[in-house]
């Protein structure tokens, strides 16, 4: 009996003893996770656009001659630069052209009437005045003096209305210039031609009313270039003109530049339910090196704040609003700190951690809780 005892007993505190070297064992196993230091640089507290913006040209012109008509000359081809005033494109115009010269003609015949005419009529007014000093004399008659003065009258009225008529000719002239200038296309800025639709012998029309046709010539400075993004109604108080801004674009993906708010919208589009915005225009700084196309998607960061060298930490470290996860002597710990400005990508801690604290950012690791044996990857 006693033997029976003996064993079972035996057997008893092998089978704890081989327990408590299980649990102890998978005590003692850490967790592998991944930890960034806590570090001194720039934090900038940011707002960012609801959805993607849009790269736009400061000057762009999408033009269509104000007549119908067919194309004649098309001097620029897409891709040309051209210079403000240049001629892009130019309807048939022989019969106004021959109309220009006509009246430019018809001045010039009004001039040298008018010359003849306003000559004659210093001749008068002179023989008029011989007269008058004769009657004085009494060597002409008095009837032929009036008549001589009423003929220069006559003949100074006749020199006034040729000069008039030289007026008028000069008008006719404007009139058909302006004509004219109806069939052509002239930039209106220096720019890109960016897009051109017709050929030579096409003839095009302008647009009804109401309905948007494709332009004859799209011309675009790409010199200037900004950025129209919708802010969240939320956040659209506190962006405000001058302020800086980064602007990031699929087209340039390791790439930011540097750009100010040049305009925030005295108006909230609803254009989508639950999601109002306020539209902002973000121009870059650097245009010459940019090399932006218009039609560019592009995202805005506006920077309300900012802070250089202040401890931060990444944002996806923080749990909790306030709390970070600390890898310190192999052991994790759950650790309360005080936050100050931040973004989606850095967090200002004004207390509660050191700099070079290893700071956990793998988060959603299984088992990470406070006090746990970790080890950093």
């Amino acid at each position: 009996m006693k033997r029976s005892v003996r064993l079972l007993l035996g057997l008893g505190i092998a089978a704890a003893a081989v327990a408590g070297i299980a649990v102890l064992a998978s005590r003692s196993k850490p967790i592998t996770v991944e930890t960034v230091a806590a570090d001194r640089g720039l934090v900038a507290e940011t707002v960012t656009n609801t959805r993607a913006g849009t790269v736009k040209a400061c000057d762009r012109a999408r033009m269509a001659p104000p007549s119908a008509g067919q194309i004649a000359r098309l001097p620029v081809k897409k891709g040309d630069k051209v210079e403000k005033g240049q001629v892009l494109l130019e309807l048939w115009n022989d019969d106004i052209r021959a109309g220009l010269d006509l009246a430019r003609r018809d001045a010039e015949a009004a001039k040298a009437r008018r010359d003849q005419t306003c000559i004659e009529a210093a001749t008068s007014k002179k023989e008029s005045a011989r007269l008058a000093k004769l009657v004085q004399d009494k060597l002409v008659s008095v009837e032929l003096a009036e008549r001589a003065a009423g003929q220069a009258e006559g003949a100074a009225a006749a020199c006034r209305a040729a000069n008039e008529q030289v007026k008028v000719s000069s008008a006719r002239i404007d009139e058909a210039t302006a004509s004219l200038e109806r069939t052509r296309l002239r930039a209106p800025f220096t720019g890109i031609v960016a897009e051109i639709n017709g050929e030579i012998g096409e003839f095009i029309t302008p647009s009804p009313v109401g309905i948007p046709t494709p332009p004859a010539v799209d011309l675009v400075d790409a010199s200037c270039i900004y950025v129209t993004a919708p802010i969240d109604e939320v956040d659209a108080p506190r962006v405000k003109e001058g302020m800086k801004a980064r602007v990031t674009l699929d087209a340039f993906k390791d790439r930011r530049f540097a750009a100010h708010v040049r305009r925030v919208a005295p108006y909230v589009l609803d254009t989508e339910k639950q999601a109002r915005t306020v539209e902002i225009e973000a121009e870059i700084d650097d245009r010459e090196n940019a090399n932006l196309l218009p039609g560019y998607s592009a995202d805005v960061e506006v920077i309300i704040a900012e802070r250089p060298q202040t401890l931060r930490v990444p944002t996806r470290a923080i749990v909790e609003g306030k709390k970070v996860y600390v890898l310190d002597g192999g052991k994790v710990k759950l650790v309360t700190v005080e936050t100050g400005l931040g973004n989606w990508e850095h967090t200002e801690i004004t207390k509660g951690l050191a700099p070079g604290a290893q700071v956990v950012v793998s988060i959603d690791r299984e088992g990470l809780a406070d006090g746990v044996s970790a080890t950093n990857r």
